[in-house]
């Protein structure tokens, strides 16, 4: 059962709250400058990707890898995780701006979770990153990495930009390029922009999801890899 995104209210978007096993959450400043609160209670553990904290309480016990990564999220390398264990607050937030949206796991679905969707995650939650087993070389680092989430418990995914939700119907299809997937539990097929066989593809060419329901899809509305070409084009080097 995924959580679904919260309607405009007052020309932006509306807090979400709720509560897990050993806590609660609270989502806000989900214009772009997106939150993650979380309280949690004694010997409760909470997961998240390294680098995300941006406070937390003196008694909160923070274990693990905590530096960010931000070329192993383009490239959908493996980053290890932040481990918190309360009493506690602790405040997290994606490297970039963008939204947050829970998505609750029921203990029989599976999700998937596209490189740098991953923010946080409940005790309980099972991950494991996948590639779709397609070389990175071959696809000049367009390769779809994902995370393989499962178990009874919460995750947080993030975006760059907005979050975009849209439910599928049973045998309704729907086509996203690979830099805007956030998460889906909808089957899928992998074909290259425009469609034909993937055994004509060539280096550089894009790659895109095609999804059939029953399901649901988390879009992002910004393209890291854009971004990051876009950033590269305006930037000047001095000579000398």
């Amino acid at each position: 059962m995924a959580a679904a995104a919260p309607p405009l209210a007052s020309g932006s978007l509306a807090d979400v709250v709720g509560q897990f096993n050993g806590g609660y959450y609270k989502i806000d400043h989900r214009d772009t400058n997106a939150l993650l609160s979380v309280t949690l209670q004694p010997n409760t553990p909470f997961y998240a990707q390294p680098g995300a904290m941006v406070a937390m309480s003196p008694e909160v016990t923070l274990k693990g890898k905590f530096k960010f990564s931000f070329k192993k999220m383009l490239t959908g390398g493996e980053m290890a995780q932040s481990t918190y264990t309360g009493p506690g607050e602790v405040l997290l937030a994606p490297p970039v701006w963008g939204d947050i949206v829970p998505i609750q796991l029921d203990g029989q679905s599976q999700w998937s979770v596209g490189k740098g969707g991953f923010l946080a995650m409940t005790h309980g939650v099972v991950k494991e990153t996948k590639s779709q087993g397609f070389g990175k070389a071959m696809f000049s680092g367009e390769g779809l990495f994902v995370h393989r989430v499962s178990g009874n418990g919460i995750i947080f995914v993030t975006s760059l930009g907005a979050i975009v939700q849209r439910q599928l119907r049973q045998g309704e299809q729907w086509i996203v390029d690979n830099g805007h997937l956030v998460a889906w539990n909808c089957p899928y097929a992998i074909e290259r922009t425009g469609g034909g066989l993937m055994s004509g593809m060539h280096a550089g060419e894009g790659l895109v999801c095609r999804f059939t329901g029953p399901g649901t899809v988390y879009i992002q509305t910004r393209n890291p890899e854009a971004l990051s070409e876009w950033i590269s084009s305006h930037v000047t080097t001095s000579s000398g």
